[in-house]
């Protein structure tokens, strides 16, 4: 299916993004990812995918808190690929840069918010812009930014990444109307909750897993690969119909 092509994906390393590299290495594809602080678990992630699927896999340092280094990264992965097809805006940020943005309304500080607008808003931004010069050169490419309904439910402490990701899924529907004349895609896969290391990390992590899974219709709570799959299927010839859309993955519980 993508055979010949190239997929970059920020966050690699686990969860969502590592999904994604997988079934995009298991189509053929070639893999430039990027990690922040797990390089050894980058470097075996890129071996395996050499070694399982016979595609070319490399892997490099972003900190998503600084959007520039999309430059400098893109100058690298031209080095190592002849082209880039598909661009997955994917890593996250948690710990102590999203202090005063992972809070009650009241406690909200506007630092830890401009952490996460930067790393959900303005990484998008400079990265898509730096894939999108690349997928003009060879008569255009697909990109995805994942989301969250975050901002279409209420969770917890969640103000800062739910205004984030409704940011963000304005400016793909901005950069679609832009680039379509380049024969190249943008669209946001917004997920329900999914069961990561991320969702770990919220307080009260059991209790918040048991009343997702009675509140979702299709009774469980989400997995990386319900993501991968939709994020993977928008960069097919099949969703070349599709473009400045976020198609929402929550299981039904979006509206019940």
């Amino acid at each position: 299916m993508f055979q010949g092509k190239t997929l970059v994906l920020s966050g690699g390393t686990k969860g969502i993004g590592k999904d994604i590299i997988y079934q995009f290495a298991q189509q053929g594809c070639d893999i430039a990812f990027t990690y922040n602080s797990q390089e050894e678990e980058a470097k075996n992630i890129a071996a395996d995918l050499s070694a399982t699927f016979g595609v070319k896999a490399k892997y490099y340092p972003l900190n998503i808190l600084e959007p520039e280094q999309y430059r400098d990264l893109f100058k690298e992965i031209d080095k190592d690929f002849e082209r880039v097809d598909f661009f997955i805006s994917n890593a996250i940020i948690s710990g102590r840069p999203v202090v005063g943005g992972f809070a009650p309304f009241m406690r909200l500080k506007p630092k830890g918010m401009s952490n996460i607008y930067t790393a959900t808003v303005l990484a998008f931004v400079v990265g898509a812009q730096e894939a999108a010069k690349r997928m003009m050169q060879v008569g255009g490419g697909s990109i995805v930014s994942l989301s969250s309904t975050g901002n279409l439910v209420h969770i917890e402490n969640y103000t800062g990444h739910g205004s984030s990701k409704a940011a963000v899924e304005t400016v793909v529907k901005y950069a679609a109307l832009e680039l379509a004349e380049e024969n190249i895609r943008v669209n946001a896969v917004s997920g329900g909750p999914i069961e990561t290391d991320a969702l770990k990390k919220f307080p009260k992590y059991d209790e918040l897993k048991k009343g997702i899974v009675e509140r979702t219709p299709l009774g469980r709570i989400g997995r990386p690969d319900d993501l991968g799959g939709v994020a993977k299927f928008l960069c097919t010839e099949d969703a070349k119909w599709i473009t400045g859309q976020t198609i929402i993955v929550d299981g039904g519980s979006t509206f019940s």
